[in-house]
Formats: structure tokens, sequence, C-alpha cells
């Protein structure tokens, strides 16, 4: 009778954490809004993105992740400075219900590149402080590179029809979260590819495919964004 019941607690275990485990061949999909505004010529303005992440087309949620920040943009160089708070829902893969939350602030640079009349570029350099639920304080380190190739135009403006591209990495600054659990240095990669349109001189659409490479899985996401300029 002990071994059957030792039997059917391994076996009610090993359907838990297989029913949590992710699915690497099923796409995933993510809905974000991004945007933008300057208060005049003041130099400041805000930024962010809310996004709605899903281990599948949509209602197995992986992330529900709100984000803004103040911004400032100095006069004589081409840069843009962001310092920011994000709020992050986590949902756990599969049946479960079970969530984990998070606060971050992070710190941000952007800086925009022109090559030629067609490639639009930018480099994002992003520092976050993060409070994840049931871990210790961590940080993060990021960098994207962000490739736009203009094909009907040579500015994102209204009708302009755009390759986008992107790869960013994920570099943790702690390998240690908490009660002597153990996470590497490199925390993830994604690379993008997608087609943009300009609906307005200010609002554009997107629609591209996402690989994300993490130290324990890989998956490929579906995405969907709205960039809108205030």
């Amino acid at each position: 009778m002990r071994k059957l019941f030792l039997y059917l607690l391994f076996f009610s275990f090993t359907l838990n954490v297989s029913a949590q485990s992710v699915e690497e061949d099923q796409l995933g999909a993510w809905y974000m809004y991004f945007y933008n505004a300057s208060f005049g010529d003041s130099g400041f303005g805000v930024q962010g993105d809310f996004q709605y992440r899903a281990w599948d087309a949509g209602g197995d949620m992986e992330q529900l992740l709100l984000r803004s920040g103040f911004t400032y943009k100095p006069k004589k160089a081409n840069i843009l400075f962001t310092l920011g708070y994000a709020n992050i829902t986590s949902g756990d893969p599969g049946e479960s219900t079970g969530t984990s939350g998070e606060n971050r602030i992070y710190q941000e640079a952007l800086i925009p590149q022109k090559l030629g009349d067609r490639f639009l570029l930018t480099h994002r350099f992003r520092s976050e402080q993060r409070w994840v639920q049931d871990q210790d304080f961590r940080t993060r380190f990021r960098y994207n590179i962000f490739v736009n190739v203009l094909l009907n135009k040579t500015k994102l403006e209204k009708n302009a029809v755009y390759l986008a591209l992107y790869n960013e990495i994920f570099i943790n600054g702690q390998t240690d979260i908490g009660d002597g659990r153990p996470v590497q240095y490199f925390d993830r990669n994604r690379t993008y590819l997608g087609l943009g349109y300009s609906i307005t001189d200010k609002l554009r659409v997107q629609g591209g495919w996402m690989q994300q490479t993490t130290e324990n899985w890989a998956k490929g996401q579906a995405q969907i964004s709205a960039h809108h300029t205030f």
C-alpha cells in the first residue's frame, strides 16, 4: 500500500511538471502597442508599451507587460534617454493558472542611425532593476539593434512599406536568484523578422515572427504590433 501511495504521488508530480513545461513546437503570439510623445520643444516626453504575450495563439497567457517612462532628448545630441517603470504578470504554460509578479525600473538609451536612403538603424541599450516574486533583487542588461529597410519610400511616412528586423541579447547581472537557485549570465536572445506599413505619418503596424532562445528552451512567436507617435 505504501509503495502504491508513493507511486501515485510521483505520477501526480510528473504530470504536473509535464503540464507546466514549455511546448517548443507550439507557436506563441505577442500582441503589442507602443507609444511615444514629446512635450513641445522642451526635449522631454513619454514613451511606453503594453503587451499581451501568450504561449499559444492567445488563451494561454505567458505575460502581461505594462511599461512606461519619461524621456529626454538633448538638443545637440542624436540620442533619446528614458527612465521608466514596468509591471509584469507572468503565467505558467499549459493548463496551470499559476502566475507570478514582477516590478521593474529601467534606464534606456536609443541611438538612431541612417545608412543611405533606405536603411534605418536604432541601437538600444537598457539596464533593468528587477523585483521578481519569490526571488532576490536582480539586475539585467540588454542590447538591441533594430533595422528597418524602407521598400517604397525614403522616410517612415504615410504609405511606407518596410522590412523590420531586430536582434536583442539579455545578460543577467547575477547568477544566484535566492535560496541557492542558479541562473546563467546569458538570459535570452530574440531574433525578429517582420513587415511593416505606415497607415499615417504617426501610426504604423507590423506583423512578423520572432525566435526566442533562453538557457532552457527555444520557441517561435508570431508578433502583431502598433507603433503610435502623438
